[in-house]
């Protein structure tokens, strides 16, 4: 038998042995006897579990007889089996053979926090059945140089998740993603957001409002990817992608007031900076977010009353109108949203052709011209003949406009301009001609008169006895419906017609 004592007296060259794996250094202890084992061992982290896991080589050195593992001791105390070829269930390495020559390997699982694992083995050579030789082998492997084997995470925590994204503004749409292959911790959640605003520009600007009902979902559990979608104004407008819920919604941007800022996925800050992707904001559109309207009376004295109105459906800002009219006329006035102004007359003397612009630009149908109300009175037309004399006369209402007037007897033309309140007069003197025209030309209106004087003046001029009322023209119940005016002096008769003439004799 080999004195244990004699393993010392080997110098210890083959402790420095590099171990095949991941980590671990071995010493070795050999008798001085040509029977004997060694040890050699490698380790690798299982990090499902969080152990360490040794395999553990020994090595028979004589080359004649086999050995027989009689005793294994461990440290740590875990067990340690044998690796055999072809044998699903692993057997304890105590009582194993090792053939001459040879070596048998046996794992050993230890916690992933040791920092030095030992492992004895005592051998014995048996020849029929007699030992004859026998042999107690030291190995150690240090795991200190390794950090702490731990097990691999299952999930990642709330505050630790990391992201990727998509985001198309002008579409109103996003996505978002956890990254890796592990889902949020036990219960955890985490909110996005999408959220569009009217804006007053198509670059950031303020005042801006809510549009529409933002889009918030959640990422957790087995739910590891969302798809978000708002619907976007038809005029300028501000789209966010955000960190967190509903409630982190800012319902009105303004000026001085709370900010995204880095809660923006695509921010470079926390915590929008734990998302990978696009910057998730947009500002843009081709419209304003108002509904600027005008509608547009005329009066009798040729002024126009012009209305205005900010009440469209996506009518969130004041709008700031101007009214101009074409002889020099010019007012600015703001109206509010949901608001209207009928403050805004433009007088006869400065109207022409009246224009509304916002920013510059003539609204839609924001263009005028004054038109004559169906209902304003119209001039009268009186007539005084003798056998002498045939004397027209045109008495304009008062509340109208001045009235231009023609009147044409026997080749003569005379103008006369007759202010609203007032009468005008112009006589001829008599002649052969039966009748005279009284033109008013602003109104397109048309009448002719039959010269008939009063009393018998001996044939001439058609005095004598009073001629009959045949009606030429038009029929008198188109005359009535029109509204045209019958004006009766002495015993002539005229008639307002438009575009035509009609002649009524008496």
């Amino acid at each position: 038998m080999i004195h244990p004592k004699l393993s010392l007296q080997r110098p210890l060259a083959i402790l420095g042995a590099a171990l095949i794996g991941l980590t671990g250094v071995v010493a070795v202890a050999t008798p001085a006897s040509a029977h004997h084992t060694t040890i050699t061992a490698t380790a690798e982290c299982d990090r499902l579990t969080g152990e360490r896991v040794i395999t553990w080589k020994v090595v028979n050195s004589e080359d004649k007889k086999d050995a027989t593992v009689q005793r294994v001791t461990a440290d740590p105390n875990t067990p340690v089996t044998s690796l055999v070829e072809g044998v699903k269930e692993a057997k304890p390495l105590q009582g194993l053979v090792i053939p001459q020559a040879s070596y048998k390997l046996a794992t050993q699982r230890v916690p992933g926090n040791t920092t030095v694992a030992h492992l004895q083995v005592y051998a014995e050579w048996i020849k029929g059945d007699k030992v004859t030789a026998n042999n107690t082998a030291n190995g150690e492997i240090n795991l200190a140089a390794d950090k702490s084997c731990t097990p691999a995470p299952k999930c990642v925590e709330v505050d630790k998740a990391k992201y990727s994204h998509t985001f198309d503004g002008p579409k109103g749409t996003a996505t978002v993603k956890l990254d890796g292959d592990l889902p949020l911790c036990g219960e955890g959640k985490q909110w996005f957001t999408l959220v569009s605003y009217f804006a007053p520009r198509p670059q950031f600007a303020t005042p801006q409002y809510v549009y529409g009902t933002p889009d918030s979902d959640w990422i957790g559990g087995t739910q590891t990817e969302i798809t978000l979608n708002v619907e976007i104004p038809d005029c300028h407008t501000q789209v966010d992608l955000i960190w967190g819920g509903k409630d982190e919604v800012i319902d009105e941007l303004v000026d001085g007031g709370k900010r995204y800022d880095n809660k923006k996925l695509g921010s470079p800050g926390a915590p929008g900076n734990r998302s990978k992707g696009p910057q998730g904001w947009y500002n843009g559109g081709s419209k304003n977010c108002t509904t600027p309207a005008s509608t547009f009376a005329s009066t009798c004295d040729g002024s126009v009353a012009v209305s205005l109105s900010n009440d469209g459906k996506i009518s969130k800002y004041a709008v700031e109108f101007e009214v101009k009219g074409e002889n020099g006329f010019t007012k600015k006035v703001s109206v509010a949203p949901g608001k209207a102004d009928t403050s805004i007359v433009v007088p006869a003397a400065d109207a022409g052709k009246i224009e509304v612009l916002v920013d510059g630009k003539v609204i839609e149908n924001g263009t005028y011209s004054w038109q004559r109300p169906e209902d304003c009175p119209l001039p009268a037309v009186t007539t005084k003949a003798d056998c002498k004399t045939f004397a027209l006369t045109v008495t304009n209402p008062e509340g109208g406009l001045p009235v231009k007037s023609t009147f044409t007897y026997e080749g003569k033309t005379e103008t006369r301009t007759v202010a609203a309140g007032a009468s005008e007069t112009v006589t001829f003197k008599a002649g052969k001609d039966k009748t005279a025209i009284v033109a008013l030309p602003d109104m397109d209106l048309e009448m002719e008169a039959i010269y008939t004087p009063e009393g018998n003046c001996g044939g001439a001029g058609g005095g004598g006895e009073e001629p009959s009322l045949p009606l030429t023209g038009a029929a008198a119940g188109g005359i009535a419906a029109g509204a045209v005016a019958l004006l009766i002096a002495g015993a002539v008769l005229f008639i307002i017609a438009r575009r035509r003439r009609v002649t009524f004799t008496a």
